[in-house]
């Protein structure tokens, strides 16, 4: 408008001057019309002669004719509908800054109305997704419990593409944030776990959250989806994306010009999806083509639409979140952010036990069971096993006289009969008295609920033959259930599956119960040969290769798979595999005789003991073995410790013996094998039958303070122990302290990357002084200051041992510098420090190098991401000239400039044992570095 003031013109004037631009963008019509009708500026006259208009466009060009026939009280009611109803008129938002618009006071009196389709739907998905995401699905079919009341976060940790830790999440509603993104290229917030570990309620709350507004997010669209539905659809089946979105999750109400789904494919980041376990898709995709999708017009099959979406090629920008178990592998390049779920901490479960129990006895008595049993503690960080163990021990405390968990060490089977009793106990009938409760027999409950027991175990059986976790109601009813069986807790109803006019779909509870289910199944047939329960035995022991396959066809192309249903994991197979081994183990063998001929069950028993006896030679037998550090090396493989698992749940001492005489090696590596702390009790369950010394190295698990609980009787025989991130905190070094310090056998201890406080380093300290044979110790990126650094450092000045100490990444400062320079000073047996990322200036530097002229042991030193400057160069220099053995001096990122460099450089010249000084990332240009061309020692890369 050139130098007009537009604050100045009437509201009449400025749609006359802006009129293209209002036609150009202004697209949602029925807000306008309807709020426009409401007020009485338009009558029902107007409202006929803009719809009969063909175009949207000219429907514009006639509001804008009609509005200023009406007057300036019109046009500028016009424009405040404009500024109400922001989302709609997204478009817009730029032409009322430019205006300078602001409503007067009379007009934001007037009422408008959002009627808008985009607004509409907006509210219409937050509603029913709030609906169906207050409550936490009914596992018993009964009860509702709300999932405020019982959501409990669990520890939520940043991965790299690495897998490298990078800090944990404190608060969900930080998980669509930039912190932690290590691909912005990439359209994935993958968050991966183990089955129970609570992916699936974490995306709940999530969505919950939504729904509240408390998510800190601008999207106004969120879809969810379940990846096991798209195993529903037809290998001929194609649907479009418009159908994908709206028919699985709600359909806009009065968008006649299909106004949201355009308003989708133009702002992409304004929705949310969440894709709930991946590795549940079983599907052939061999005739899918997914490298040709890339329009959002295009009808194809549901597959290929999820894999484009996940991939970007559709709604690129979108905020895509997607969940799979542990272990499934998904290309980095598509991975924006991920996210390992690890379980309940101790602080945690203390929460979910005050959550879950209301009553303060039951608190105190539920707690006084899990201090007292450090493996029902790793089990309960499982939320899905701590679920049912509560669960189990509410119902079954409320029926019986009296009821407590197994003091025995229990078993997931164990646990997966608890809640078996807990629903075939519905059907029971009640008790005689109110005072008196009944005795607890589950033995009858189970022969008196048998036949329901088997109409669902063949069900769970069939479809974990057939790679299905869904069950349609005629194959319900093939399986002899009936309608009143459906309510006992096994099975839920779930219509989001419901592709076609079938009658509805149903899944069991969880993964895990199908399985134990099918195990049942395997055990209480009595029409096949016995040797059919080994049959998933056989299909786990065949090599599978691992597969990017999906986002390999996304990114490069490819035409067809290797292999069938690619997608598959065979860890449904593995848990059926460990759920027989249970039921078949010599403690559940009085309950098995009461539904199944004990001549059967017998015979069942010997075969399965037989063929894990072979199963673990032949396993034991084929591990690479090498030889390094004086000590026989074997790196087991993830398989093993499945074999583990059933090994415990059969509680068979005889294999447990027969497997720990089979491990030849004295050093067994089960680093990066998923181990979480309910494994430990299993391998101790062997380790405690080995007699001869051993070496155990568990890095990079998540073991936690659990674990290191019930491996305590098997650290009377360790002679390294390797804990090295495994969110271990001051509670499992204390154990360490006590038990290490008892035996006094231990070489090699690694806890790099855990928990550890300055408390934790005293007690590591004590047991630098008091085991004499300690060699190495790899304390870095804990919590240590200076406190817990003078600790450590007054140990290893005792110490006649010790020649290899890590410590990078700690806060020990220049305080803790001072007191290792003390220790150094002439230490008989130190070769290696690293005092790297310590926070360490030229002050404690100095003070290093003093020290060390006075050491004639050490050989590599590393001060790396320090802040010494030149005033330590003097010193450093000093120590090169001094000539003491040092052979490997590293200074990488520090502050030193040239002159410094220039000391240390002319120093090396007197000094014929440095190999190297690295100086790389100081404060020199290239030009430099140049200068010191002629000193190789001094490294620059």
């Amino acid at each position: 408008m050139g130098q007009i003031e537009e604050a100045k013109l009437s509201c009449l004037n400025i749609l006359t001057y802006h009129r293209e631009l209002l036609v150009s963008r202004l697209k949602s019509i029925q807000c306008i019309v309807d709020n426009l009708l409401a007020c009485g500026f338009f009558c029902e006259e107007d409202a006929e002669i803009i719809q009969r208009t063909v175009t949207k466009t000219d429907q514009v060009r006639r509001i804008l004719e009609l509005v200023q026939c009406k007057g300036e009280e019109a046009c500028t009611y016009f424009i405040y509908i404009i500024y109400k109803v922001c989302d709609a008129y997204i478009d817009l938002q730029p032409w009322l800054k430019e205006i300078n618009y602001n409503p007067s006071e009379d007009m934001t009196v007037m009422k408008v109305v959002n009627t808008d389709p985009i607004s509409r739907f907006y509210e219409k998905l937050r509603h029913e997704m709030s609906r169906d995401t207050s409550f936490i699905m009914s596992y018993g079919q009964r009860e509702e419990t709300r999932l405020e009341d019982l959501y409990t976060d669990t520890v939520m940790e940043l991965l790299n593409d690495s897998n490298e830790s990078m800090g944990f999440l404190e608060d969900l509603d930080q998980l669509l944030g930039e912190h932690a993104v290590f691909n912005p290229q990439g359209e994935i917030i993958y968050i991966q776990g183990d089955a129970g570990v609570g992916k699936s309620i974490l995306l709940q709350k999530l969505q919950n959250l939504w729904t509240k507004k408390e998510l800190r997010t601008d999207a106004i669209f969120f879809f969810r989806f379940r990846c096991r539905m798209f195993s529903t659809f037809k290998d001929t089946e194609q649907i479009s994306l418009r159908d994908l979105l709206f028919k699985y999750n709600c359909y806009p109400d009065h968008d006649p010009d299909n106004e949201v789904f355009d308003y989708i494919l133009r702002f992409p980041e304004k929705v949310i999806f969440t894709f709930d376990g991946y590795d549940e898709i079983q599907e052939d995709v061999d005739m899918i083509n997914v490298a040709e999708v890339a329009s959002p017009e295009d009808r194809a099959h549901p597959l290929q639409l999820l894999l484009s979406l996940l991939c970007g090629k559709l709604l690129k920008g979108s905020q895509k979140v997607l969940t799979a178990r542990t272990g499934v592998e998904i290309q980095s390049r598509v991975i924006r952010k991920k996210v390992a779920l690890r379980g309940f901490s101790p602080a945690h479960l203390k929460t979910y036990i005050n959550l879950h129990f209301k009553e303060q006895e039951y608190r105190e008595l539920v707690s006084v069971q899990l201090d007292a049993s450090p493996h029902l503690c790793g089990l309960c960080s499982i939320p899905l096993f701590c679920w049912i163990i509560f669960k189990s021990f509410r119902h079954l405390h409320t029926m019986h006289d009296s009821f407590e968990l197994p003091e025995t060490c229990i078993t997931l089977t164990d646990i997966f009969l608890l809640l078996s009793e807990v629903f075939l106990s519905r059907s029971a009938s009640p008790a005689p008295s109110l005072v008196k409760k009944r005795t607890r027999c589950p033995s009858e409950t189970f022969k008196a609920g048998l036949k329901p027991l088997t109409a669902f175990a063949k069900l769970a059986l069939q479809g974990i033959e057939r790679g299905s976790f869904i069950c349609s109601q005629e194959e319900i009813t093939a399986c002899g259930l009936t309608v009143e069986d459906l309510p006992l807790g096994f099975l839920r109803a779930v219509c989001e599956y419901d592709a076609s006019e079938s009658p509805g779909a149903f899944e069991f509870l969880h993964m895990t119960l199908q399985c134990f289910l099918a195990a049942f199944a395997l055990v209480l047939d009595e029409q096949v040969a016995a040797s059919s329960i080994l049959k998933f035995f056989t299909e786990c022991s065949r090599k599978r290769e691992r597969s990017c396959l999906p986002f390999n066809f996304c990114i490069c192309g490819s035409s067809k798979p290797n292999e069938k249903k690619p997608f598959t994991t065979n860890e449904h197979l593995h848990f059926t595999n460990l759920f027989l081994c249970g039921l078949l183990s010599k403690a559940h063998t009085n309950l098995m005789e009461h539904l199944i001929s004990p001549v059967l069950l017998k015979k069942k028993q010997v075969l399965l003991k037989s063929y894990l006896s072979t199963s673990v030679k032949s396993h034991l037998q084929g591990l690479p073995q090498h030889k390094g550090d004086k000590r026989q090396k074997v790196h087991v493989l993830p398989n093993f410790l499945w074999i583990l698992r059933c090994i415990f749940e059969t509680g068979s001492k005889d294999i447990a013996q027969m497997t720990a005489k089979g491990i030849t090696a004295d050093f067994i590596k089960l680093g990066h094998c998923n181990v979480y702390s309910g494994d430990c009790t299993a391998l101790n369950f062997v380790l405690q039958h080995r007699r001869k010394l051993l070496g155990l190295d568990m890095d990079n698990n998540n073991i936690s303070d659990f674990g290191i609980k019930q491996l305590r009787p098997s650290f009377c025989k360790m002679t390294v122990v390797r804990f090295c991130v495994n969110h271990l905190s001051d509670s499992s070094i204390e154990i360490l302290a006590e038990e290490l310090c008892k035996h006094k056998v231990v070489e090699i201890l690694g806890l790099y990357s855990n928990h550890i406080t300055d408390d934790g380093a005293k007690l590591v300290a004590q047991i630098i002084e008091e085991c004499p044979k300690l060699k190495v110790v790899k304390l870095g990126k804990n919590k240590i200051t200076s406190v817990g650094g003078k600790y450590l450092a007054s140990a290893i000045q005792k110490s006649k041992s010790i020649f290899d100490v890590g410590m990078w990444g700690n806060t020990i400062g220049d305080e803790g510098a001072e007191a290792f320079a003390e220790a150094l000073r002439h230490h008989p047996s130190l070769t290696n420090l690293s005092l790297s990322a310590n926070g360490i200036t030229s002050k404690g530097g100095k003070s290093l190098a003093e020290a060390l002229k006075q050491n004639s042991c050490l050989r590599i030193f590393w001060l790396v991401q320090n802040e010494l400057c030149d005033d330590a160069a003097p010193l450093l220099a000093e120590l090169v000239r001094a000539n003491t053995g040092l052979s490997h001096l590293w200074l990488i990122n520090n502050r030193f400039t040239v002159d410094g460099l220039k000391q240390l450089a002319e120093a090396l010249s007197h000094n014929t044992a440095l190999k190297e000084i690295c100086v790389k990332g100081n404060q020199l240009t290239e030009e430099e570095q140049k200068e010191f061309l002629e000193e190789q020692r001094l490294r620059f890369h």
